[in-house]
This record gives structure tokens, C-alpha cells and sequence, in this order.
């Protein structure tokens, strides 16, 4: 919590004790309240009671004011904020007691305070400027600087990585990682190996990022020569999902097409297979994806540049194929391990891009209380669930409703 708070909750704990002192017939200053058991008690439920507290929160549906070019960041700031897990845990500042480093988490205190804008107004702010939000953020992503047009996905990675890097709860010196010898993992069962490569993930990478956006991918390798199989896992933050080629003529193309084609097995030549762990040599083999570990929110790139925007002998140009996607429950069930049962996500952000490759604008599409709002920068306006569905969908946000696997 900021400075300020932490000091008044300080001074307000040690007169509670000096009270309590004076009233059992001590006198105050014979006892060091600071590290008496009972002004750790009183300060531990005062901790427990500011992060419980319960927000007091404006229905969100407020613009963001467009600086330069900025209806990418404006999309996706609409579409985290939105995110209520991620939206609550920075209004209540939970972060600064997560974060490891003693570093001012700069970028997060903007990003907070731009939350703040669109959640805690009292009805008379319809617009808020991101504009400080974003300068911070070019600091520390150069690559976003100027005023041209950005990538509405990219913004989104780079975001959620220095967001991270701010308030990870690992130290910054990362301790050197133990290497487990490969014949190890043979005696391991997937689902053992694959725990044990989060493990590692985690004790380098933890944070409040990590538990809402990560997930992990298994990747599965099968030797044609000696029916050998071999396993690699990876974290992933958003699934980017393939396009099947039969959609060139123009017909609607479901979500669940393009998540078979991309947990469809693979054929690897010699040339472009990975050496087999028993044969010790590059033979042909397939490869297939699955979802290992499922995140509790599901980030879709759908319509990423290689499939949204395909390539003509001349020029690039938009691909229009219009993309059928469940607003309630989605299963991944199917792609994830052999033993998984139904796991369900509801829809409840889109991320609209509209006009070409070069010229293009931003939107987004919010799931509120009595139904979606539409976000176009600073203005806001209701938008029917069948409008939703159209060739602008971008980027998919899912939050996971039930899932028959334990999960951390």
C-alpha cells in the first residue's frame, strides 16, 4: 500500500494497543508497542481487512481518451480492465506487498491508476487520458515509440511482461537451475514431468500475471523409426490459432476448426525433425500440441498477422474470413491431456480490429452486468451479442468457468 496509508495504519494500530494498555492499568510507555504480540495481531487483521475490503466500483463503462494513435493500447486497456480478477488486484494495490524488489513498480502504479480512472469515477468522468500510462510504458518498451499505429497483440504481450518483471515475487538474481538428466524423465509419468517443469517455471516466474495468464503447452514427438515418444512443455500467455485453408471461399469458420487444426498431428521430414532421444539421429516423425495445464484467463490470437493478414504475390492484404466463436462455454477439454474432462470458459472481452493492413483502428467489446458494451476510445455504447460475431474479431478473451483438473 502507498506510504501515506501504510504510516496512518501504523499510527492507528499503535493507539488502538496504547488504549488497551492503559486500560489493564500499564503504562504506555514501559511497553514497546511496536513489538508487542498485540500490535502484530491488530496490524495483521487491519492488513486482512484493507485487502478484503470490498471496492467501491462505477459500472466501468468510461472512454479512453485517444493521444496519438493510441486505439490499440485503448482496446486492450478496456479488455484487461474488464479482467476482474487483474482489475481488483490493482485497485486494492495487493501488488506492493507481492512485489520481491524494494524498485517503485512504476508501469504497474500507472496502469493502476488508469484502472482507478475507469472504475472508481462518481458518474462525472466520461473519458480518461492514458496518456501518462503510455509514456511510461514507451520508456520501458522503446520499441513503442512515436506516434505510428501499433499492434494491438504486441502491446498486449509487452504489457503483460513488464507488468510481470515489476511484481515478481521471485528475486531478480534468479538461483542457477538444477539440469536434470534426460533418462530422468523416462521414469516420470507426463503429468509428473509436466509439474515439474511448471515447478521450475515458478520459482523463476510468479506473479499475479502468472496466475491469471499462463498455461502450458505439451508438445509430443513420435519416432517413426523407433515408436520412440518424447515430451516438451512451455509456458504459452495466449494461444495463436491457425485458420484452415478451406475457409479462401468465403464460408464461416468456428473456433472449434481452427483449435483442431491446431492440435492436429503434424508430419516432420528428416530435415525439420529434432533428433530422437533413443535413435540419436533426425527421422521422420509428427509432432502434435496439446494443452497441458489450462490458465484461468484464455487469450485467443485468432486472427493473427500470418492468418489475418495474408500475403499476395504484391501486397499484403486482410484475409475477411468471418470467425464463429462460443460466447459460453467454450470447451478445451478435448485438447487437453488423455484424462481431462470438459474445461469451460466464458467469453467476456473482444478485441476488434477493422480497416487494412496499413490503415487500420481498434475497438473493443466488454461483457458488463446487463450485457456488452461496445469501447471505441472515448466512446461507449451498448453492442447486441450477435454484432459481436463479425470478420473485426481479434483478439479473444476467455475466463475459466469449471475444469475437472486440479489446478494450482
Amino acid at each position: 500500500m502507498p506510504r501515506a496509508e501504510s504510516t496512518a495504519m501504523d499510527n492507528s494500530c499503535q493507539a488502538l494497543c496504547r488504549n488497551l494498555v492503559t486500560q489493564n492499568g500499564l503504562q504506555p510507555e514501559n511497553v514497546d508497542i511496536s513489538q508487542s504480540v498485540l500490535y502484530t495481531s491488530i496490524m495483521g487483521l487491519l492488513l486482512v481487512t484493507d485487502n478484503e475490503r470490498e471496492l467501491q466500483l462505477g459500472n466501468g463503462q468510461v472512454g479512453l481518451r485517444n493521444v496519438g494513435n493510441t486505439c490499440f493500447l485503448n482496446a486492450i486497456v478496456q479488455c484487461l480492465s474488464h479482467t476482474r480478477s487483474l482489475r481488483d488486484y490493482c485497485l486494492r494495490k495487493t501488488y506492493l506487498q507481492d512485489k520481491h524488489t524494494n524498485q517503485e513498480p512504476v508501469l504497474m502504479n500507472e496502469f493502476s491508476k488508469v484502472l482507478a480512472g475507469l472504475w472508481e469515477c462518481d458518474g462525472g468522468e466520461t473519458t480518461v487520458n492514458p496518456g501518462k500510462f503510455y509514456h511510461v510504458f514507451k520508456e520501458s518498451v522503446p520499441y513503442f515509440s512515436g506516434y505510428s499505429q501499433q499492434d494491438a497483440q504486441e502491446f498486449l504481450r509487452f504489457l503483460l511482461d513488464r507488468l510481470h518483471t515489476e511484481i515478481n515475487r521471485r528475486p531478480s538474481k534468479r538461483p542457477a537451475v538444477m539440469e536434470i538428466k534426460e533418462p530422468t524423465y523416462t521414469r516420470f509419468r507426463i503429468s509428473e514431468e509436466a509439474f515439474a517443469m511448471w515447478q521450475r517455471h515458478l520459482d523463476r516466474d510468479d506473479s499475479k500475471i502468472v496466475d491469471l495468464f499462463s498455461g502450458q503447452l505439451r508438445s509430443s514427438l513420435h519416432c517413426s523409426l523407433c515408436s520412440h515418444y518424447s515430451n516438451t512443455f512451455d509456458v504459452f500467455c495466449d494461444l495463436s490459432l491457425p485458420i484452415p485453408k478451406k475457409s479462401d471461399y468465403g464460408r464461416t469458420v468456428t473456433l472449434r476448426e481452427c483449435l483442431d487444426l491446431f492440435s492436429q498431428e503434424e508430419k516432420l521430414d528428416k530435415e525439420n525433425s529434432p533428433m530422437c532421444e533413443r535413435c540419436n539421429r533426425r527421422t521422420e516423425s509428427t509432432k502434435r500440441l496439446t494443452i497441458q495445464r489450462f490458465p484461468r484467463i484464455l487469450v485467443i490470437r485468432i486472427l493473427f498477422n500470418l492468418n489475418r493478414f495474408t500475403m499476395s504475390r504484391y501486397s499484403i492484404s486482410k484475409s475477411t474470413v468471418p470467425i464463429s466463436f462460443p460466447l459460453n462455454g467454450l470447451d478445451l477439454g478435448p485438447f487437453g491431456p488423455v484424462d481431462c474432462g470438459p474445461a469451460l470458459y466464458d467469453l467476456y472481452a473482444v478485441c476488434n480490429h477493422s480497416g487494412t493492413v496499413n490503415m487500420g483502428h481498434y475497438t473493443a467489446a466488454c461483457r458488463e452486468e446487463e450485457g456488452w458494451c461496445y469501447y471505441n476510445d472515448s466512446c461507449v455504447g451498448e453492442i447486441t451479442e450477435e454484432k459481436l460475431q463479425s470478420n473485426q474479431a481479434y483478439v479473444l478473451f476467455y475466463e475459466l468457468k469449471s475444469c475437472s483438473i486440479t489446478r494450482k
